[in-house]
């Protein structure tokens, strides 16, 4: 074994030679245009954000160079020439037929870096998703005794490079030519080509024309100075409009400096679902990142649209999105920051403007609330309620009433909002998005104010009591009426209460509906589930029919001596109260009110044989 082992050991070990990749460029072309990229119209960023980086880089070396970017497209093709860095044929060969490498990585650039937007190999490859050919010829301004070089590839994944004379480039810059593949030339003429530079390119910090036509308009919409205020909401309303189609509301600064962002949030005119993701428009350096930026501002601030640009965040790999990182995490919370500084400034001191905001969004304010004391504490004065009272604020109705009263349930609420009113209770419908959760937290920014959630026995205790001697001259029609209810699990109580055209009233709470659920299903269920459930039932009060005594028509049923015919009335009172309170009929409830339905016609209809 030793020697086996000594023997192996001396065994020369042949080194082992590397591999390189092999890349089929037709099949990398159909992943960027079918995976990577949404559109094939990226093409034309790509061009841009290749011009405008040379550009930067020629500018790192030479201040005062000339920062030019002209597109010219007709009959199928397009050229884009700039006046950035340049190549030399060793450049072509290391940066035009790598992918991936970065121009930005050659030497004595590494300072200027963060100036620039993308890789030119990648760049470059994404125009053959609109080209079948590319042919770029440039000339370096680093070098400047080399002579230009052209590099022509086609989609087959082969090139050419060759020198050219001097006088076929005499200023340093680069041009790039494409011709366009069958199906694609839609991408290539004047109107298209024109529209998207401008789409993109509005904000680039050079000189970008096609053919005649300006691309860029600076300084951006947000930069530009205004004699008045006045001037600049109608300015900015104008862009906006412009942009995405509506007249705002308001609009919103937002200026993050140490982010590198500047920009603006326009207030929309019309209501939007909380759940609806909004969408923004983000500019990087200046170039039209993306149109569909989803995670750039907290949820709760779905009520705003933005456009900005930045010098910080990170694009993902298709530079169509935002990358998910800590940057951008305290750029969201900066920037939800400015927004509640503008709904603080509101709420001080411009009332009116406010109270159109609310009216629309109320919804996005109430969310933010429900998570920051400090904004319920500033929005308090102002945030709408539905209340017994009418529609009010918080503020206004706790100093009304003692208690704050609220219900969790609209359905709760309808049930005794009129009853609870006539009582002199004061009642908050807590059964909207957020209500009940705000209701609940005001104590915590108003000290003292005392909270409580309506229950049946709350409404039914501040409700008179009747005499005694009536109830009990009135005790066989109650018990005929509680025998007919009994089976749909609902109590019958006499009281008296205002207003007296309500005759009666339905009254539960969750515990006892979820009583009544469990009883519905133990009662479908097998022997086996109804004993597990029949193991939970719980000992919550059952719902409860509050007769009211002073109504004249429960005084007449309560005259009635035949128990058919009170159960029948009984039924009947049953089945409006649970109508008047908007709730869900149950089959049971359903076949109880056709039930007493025909029962009422019936008794009706002998009574005119009678006669």
């Amino acid at each position: 074994m030793d020697s086996q082992t000594s023997q192996s050991s001396q065994t020369p070990q042949v080194p082992q030679q590397p591999h390189t990749f092999q890349v089929d460029l037709r099949g990398l072309v159909d992943l960027l245009s079918h995976h990577l990229y949404s559109s094939p119209k990226v093409y034309l960023r790509e061009l841009l954000q290749n011009a405008v980086d040379a550009i930067t880089a020629r500018r790192a070396e030479q201040p005062d160079a000339p920062a030019l970017v002209r597109l010219y497209a007709e009959n199928g093709a397009l050229r884009v020439e700039d006046s950035g860095v340049g190549l030399t044929e060793a450049d072509v060969h290391s940066l035009l037929a790598t992918i991936g490498r970065s121009s930005k990585r050659a030497e004595g650039l590494q300072e200027a870096r963060s100036d620039f937007l993308g890789q030119f190999g990648i760049g470059l490859l994404a125009c053959f998703v609109v080209a079948e050919r590319i042919r770029v010829v440039s000339r370096s301004a680093r070098t400047p005794d080399a002579p230009p070089v052209e590099w022509t590839a086609s989609d087959d994944g082969s090139y050419e490079v060759r020198t050219l004379p001097p006088e076929a480039r005499p200023e340093p810059g680069t041009t790039v030519h494409l011709v366009a593949r069958a199906g694609a030339g839609e991408w290539l003429t004047p109107e298209r080509v024109l529209r998207l530079a401008r789409d993109f390119g509005s904000l680039l910090p050079y000189d970008v024309r096609v053919g005649d036509e300006a691309v860029t308009d600076l300084p951006a919409p947000w930069d530009r100075p205004h004699p008045s205020p006045a001037t600049r909401r109608v300015a900015l309303a104008r862009h906006c409009h412009e942009l995405f189609g509506f007249t705002p509301l308001d609009s919103i600064e937002l200026n993050v400096p140490l982010a590198g962002i500047r920009g603006v949030a326009y207030v929309l005119p019309s209501a939007v679902s909380p759940a609806q993701r909004a969408t923004h428009r983000v500019h990087l350096k200046g170039m039209l990142l993306t149109e569909r930026a989803e995670q750039l501002l907290p949820d709760w601030a779905f009520f705003v649209r933005c456009v900005l640009d930045t010098d910080s965040l990170r694009p993902t790999a298709s530079r169509e999105s935002l990358y998910e990182d800590e940057t951008l995490a305290a750029v969201r919370e900066a920037l939800g920051e400015r927004i509640r500084s503008w709904l603080t400034g509101l709420a001080a001191g411009d009332p009116e403007p406010l109270a159109a905001f609310l009216s629309v969004h109320h919804l996005g304010v109430k969310s933010l609330a429900r998570h920051d004391s400090d904004m319920l504490r500033t929005m308090l004065p102002w945030l709408p309620f539905e209340t017994t009272d009418g529609r009010l604020s918080l503020e206004e109705f706790a100093q009304r009433h003692p208690v704050v009263h609220f219900t969790r349930t609209v359905e709760e609420y309808r049930q005794v909002a009129p009853i609870a009113s006539a009582q002199g209770v004061g009642v908050v419908n807590g059964g909207y998005t957020y209500d009940s959760d705000l209701v609940e937290a005001l104590p915590s920014v108003r000290p003292g104010t005392v909270v409580s959630e309506l229950d049946a026995d709350t409404v039914t205790a501040h409700m008179d009591l009747v005499d005694p001697a009536e109830e009990l001259a009135l005790s066989g029609f109650l018990a005929a009426a509680r025998a007919r209810l009994d089976p749909l699990g609902c109590d019958v109580v006499l009281r008296a209460f205002r207003p007296l055209s309500v005759p009666a009233l339905h009254l539960d709470d969750r515990d006892a509906r979820h009583e009544q659920a469990r009883a519905e299903a133990e009662d479908r269920a097998d022997d086996l589930w109804a004993g597990i459930l029949g193991s939970l039932r719980g000992s919550a009060p059952r719902a409860r029919l509050v007769l009211n005594h002073l109504n004249p028509l429960v005084r007449r049923i309560g005259a009635l001596g035949d128990p058919e015919l009170i159960g029948t009335a009984t039924e009947s009172l049953y089945g409006q109260a649970l109508l008047m309170a908007q709730r869900p009929l149950r089959p049971a409830d359903s076949a109880l009110l056709n039930r007493a339905f025909m029962g009422l016609l019936e008794w009706a209809t002998n009574g005119e044989e009678g006669l």
